[in-house]
């Protein structure tokens, strides 16, 4: 999702699809254990390039499907890949604190709103946006003490304003949502995913983690001097198995809120 050059790191969709098995399954996971017979109505939260969109119009083929993102980019890449849907460029903090917006049958967000803030007044309100008999679902990365994200910290400095992941516990959620909700799913799952290289594992966090680093740096000789210092610690963190490859772990926590009938 980073473009290195001469301006800021910016989102891309070539650097982020890189992995787009992987960051895909995690959205069919969730979607799966979403139980909605009848959608007419779908917003896809945070859409990206629109991978996690096409999984959610599988499901509900004749649904009205549309895709939000805050990067011009992505939106551009995704409507390029599938045009038949709706795609705003917009920030989700904005939508979703408007009250008399357009309510959807299942709202939805996979992996995008670990990037925004105030999850109290912010999972409520998108829930809020569910039309009645609905559900809300989301998806965010929850491995903050990983050592490939652990990592990240250490070697930036002290004084860097870093906009870092948000993620708190399930209990946090359940608080959240459960009073508003006729039925509340709350999980974890701790992907296991077997890359080729610990190259991949740096390649992996340029798509997501790593750009709020990148972006804090002013020049590209900085950048370039932060990923080789977190190349190298990254080797030592994750040596090879056997056979050669890495095992990397990413943990993920999932939650789908229904909203009442009446």
């Amino acid at each position: 999702m980073i473009i290195m050059g001469d301006d800021m790191p910016t989102w891309n969709a070539d650097q982020y699809l890189k992995f787009e098995d992987e960051r895909t399954q995690p959205c069919r996971d969730l979607v799966a254990r979403v139980s909605l017979a009848d959608v007419r109505t779908v917003i896809d939260l945070g859409c990206g390039p629109g991978n996690s969109t096409g999984v959610v119009a599988e499901r509900w083929p004749g649904a009205e499907i549309t895709g939000l993102d805050d990067s011009a980019s992505m939106i551009e890449d995704a409507r390029r890949r599938q045009p038949q849907y709706r795609w705003i460029i917009q920030d989700i903090t904005r939508w979703a604190s408007n009250p008399s917006g357009e309510m959807f049958d299942f709202v939805f967000s996979n992996a995008a709103l670990q990037w925004v803030p105030n999850h109290a007044s912010l999972y409520p309100q998108l829930l809020a946006r569910v039309a009645p008999g609905g559900a809300f679902a989301v998806q965010i990365p929850c491995n903050l003490n990983s050592p490939a994200q652990v990592l990240m910290r250490q070697i930036a400095s002290p004084a860097t304003q870093v906009r870092e992941w948000h993620a708190h516990p399930r209990d946090f959620y359940y608080d959240l949502l459960a009073l508003d909700s006729a039925r509340l799913d709350i999980w974890e799952t701790e992907y296991l995913h077997v890359l080729p290289n610990v190259e991949a594992i740096v390649e992996w966090y340029k798509g997501s983690g790593l750009r709020p680093f990148l972006e804090a740096f002013d020049t590209d000789s900085d950048r370039t001097q932060f990923l080789a210092e977190y190349s190298k610690r990254i080797r030592d963190a994750y040596p090879p198995r056997p056979n050669g490859k890495i095992l990397f772990a990413f943990r993920r926590l999932f939650m789908v809120a229904y909203r009442k009938s009446g």
